[in-house]
């Protein structure tokens, strides 16, 4: 389904085709026809219109025009508040008095004992946005007198005298659903074209003196997001996927340490499961992908300072493979420092969304000269990976999809724990985008760019995630492709009987009803993975398991089964040692007696 289709399907969700039983003469360009006597919409039009509609009022606000929103339907009125608190224009209701542009250059007056009071407005607006377009047409006939253009939904029974005096009609459906949408694109396109007219004249984007603009856009927008279900499968002929693929580049960037669970170097290099890192599954899926459709896609390994010794020692093992090492110059991380996500009122910078700095995987690139090499290469896309995402697929499908529709970049998100029974939800009931606030998904730390776009954000200093997730393409990926190891409860997550390679892939086990992975709490004494290792005879298997919480000495023996919720608490001066073959199943144990009868 191209993006075009998904625009098309939010637009009939929201009840936008739906007519009147009455269709105008003039009305009739938007209309397909009639189902049951009632008139439908042509949603294509609709779209047209739309988007004229909001062009015109995003050029509007890069030149600080005056709009003024009109509506009479008290259902509409929490979304036009938060629309004109969000944009930081005042909620003007001067427009309920009769005259009100007209007689504005001679003001009602009404004179109190100590003030004089305007009830009209001081000024005439730069344009009407008018919602409850049939009910308005008073407001309607002035605007046209002093010739302020309108912007007004209009549906199939509107007669020709109010439809002739609006500028850029909207014909749609004046639902709940549909007012909220056209609110939220209204919303986004003024803060877009605001952002854009300061970057022209090097300002910040600020409101309220210390907050950026894109700290408004990341809380309280929204943003449709692609289900992955909906991409369509890749060609059946292979030499179209081969072409595909030899127009692809890897680029994986290598910049945090495993310092804070006890490993010395970068946490790509570390093993993870059966002897294997994270670095080595990119590579065995290149290689797989070589082997499948005959091509040679090149891994550029970008590294900071303090990891690039190391990484060219690990890759040593990888002889006689398309793998090139780049170093981060000092002068890459001075000019990428400046893209580092900043902290907001004292919370960590570093959050789902901005997870790490792509300025310091772009930046190596572009100032060698690499993309140009690329490009005289016929190279077009990249793939970006974070370093410690064990989930990342190198897939041809969402590559296929960037093709077919022209898209220059593209995030993969997957929702937030606290929101992602409600997504799945609203993906099984329609396969449609996600409408979902910004601060409820989570970037997977793997992007698709094509080489043009990423000049072009190196060209307007976009290089944060935050941005490009305002500006761009998104795609909800399944949750089990962003598995990042942070803590060693992460290892124990990827290590146990949940996670399995198919394929060369970290698969989730398809036996486990639950679509969320279990919590794990492991205690102080399991934070460094040495110390892990020792505890552990083997990982537990916890394919039932809904939550571990363990704290103080304890010791787990070898083929043990966890399920349910299970709580472990040794406390000062004690231990305890879970026996081999120990099933434990909605337990608590404070205690070695604790344990009681257990099967085996």
């Amino acid at each position: 389904m191209s993006f075009h289709s998904v625009v098309i399907q939010k637009l009939l969700n929201a009840n936008a085709h739906i007519g009147r039983r009455v269709t105008s003469n003039h009305f009739k360009i938007f209309s397909e026809g009639t189902r049951n006597g009632v008139s439908i919409v042509d949603a294509d039009k609709t779209l047209i219109c739309l988007r004229n509609a909001c062009d015109f009022i995003g050029h509007l606000s890069r030149n600080n025009a005056r709009l003024l929103f009109v509506n009479t339907n008290s259902l509409f009125d929490e979304i036009i508040a938060q629309m004109t608190k969000t944009i930081g224009i005042k909620h003007d209701t001067t427009w309920r008095l009769g005259g009100f542009l007209t007689n504005s250059s001679s003001p009602r007056r009404f004179r109190g004992r100590n003030k004089k009071f305007n009830i009209c407005a001081p000024e005439a607006p730069d344009c009407i946005v008018i919602f409850d377009t049939e009910s308005k047409s008073s407001v309607i006939k002035e605007a046209n007198r002093l010739q302020i253009p309108v912007v007004g939904l209009v549906d199939s029974s509107m007669p020709w005298e109010t439809y002739s005096k609006i500028t850029y009609p909207v014909p749609a459906n004046d639902s709940v659903e549909f007012v909220y949408m056209f609110c939220n694109l209204i919303t986004k396109t003024i803060l877009k074209e605001r952002k854009e007219a300061m970057a022209e004249r090097g300002e910040e984007a600020v409101i309220g003196g210390d907050v950026e603009l894109d700290g408004l856009t990341n809380q309280s927008t929204d943003k449709f997001v692609l289900p992955y279900e909906e991409l369509s499968a890749i060609p059946e002929d292979v030499s179209e996927t081969k072409a595909l693929l030899d127009k692809l580049v890897i680029v994986r960037f290598n910049g945090d340490l495993g310092t804070t669970i006890g490993f010395s170097g970068p946490k790509s290099t570390m093993e993870i499961i059966d002897g294997l890192t994270c670095l080595d599954l990119t590579i065995n899926q290149i290689e797989a992908l070589n082997t499948k459709y005959g091509t040679n896609i090149p891994l550029y390994v970008v590294n900071t300072v303090d990891a690039h010794r190391k990484v060219l020692e690990f890759l040593k093992k990888h002889p006689n493979k398309n793998i090139h090492s780049i170093q981060e110059s000092i002068t890459d991380l001075k000019e990428a420092s400046k893209f580092a996500p900043r902290s907001a009122k004292g919370q960590d910078s570093k959050d789902e969304m901005n997870s790490f700095n792509i300025a310091q995987a772009i930046l190596p690139l572009v100032n060698s000269g690499r993309l140009d090499i690329l490009s005289s290469q016929g190279k077009e896309y990249i793939l970006l990976l974070g370093s410690d995402n064990l989930g990342c697929v190198i897939d041809p499908k969402i590559l296929n999809y960037l093709g077919q529709n022209d898209i220059e970049l593209c995030l993969e998100v997957t929702p937030k724990s606290s929101v992602r029974e409600e997504t799945q939800h609203s993906q099984d009931e329609a396969k449609t985008p996600i409408l979902t606030p910004k601060k409820d998904w989570r970037f997977t730390d793997t992007m698709w760019m094509s080489i043009q776009s990423m000049e072009k954000l190196v060209a307007k200093d976009s290089l944060t995630i935050s941005k490009i997730f305002d500006q761009h393409f998104a795609i909800s990926v399944p949750n089990a492709r962003y598995l990042p190891v942070e803590a060693t409860s992460d290892l124990f997550l990827l290590q146990s009987d949940l996670y399995t390679f198919i394929e060369d892939k970290l698969t989730r086990n398809t036996t486990r009803d639950n679509p969320t992975d279990p919590s794990i709490q492991l205690g102080p004494v399991f934070r460094n993975v040495n110390d892990f290792k020792e505890r552990f005879k083997s990982i537990p298997s916890i394919v039932g398991l809904d939550s571990l919480k363990v704290t103080g000495d304890v010791w787990f023996g070898a083929g043990i089964t966890l399920k349910g919720e299970v709580n472990i608490h040794a406390g000062p001066g004690a231990r305890i040692v879970i026996p081999d073959g120990a099933v434990l199943e909605n337990k608590t144990i404070t205690s070695q007696e604790g344990i009681g009868e257990i099967s085996s």
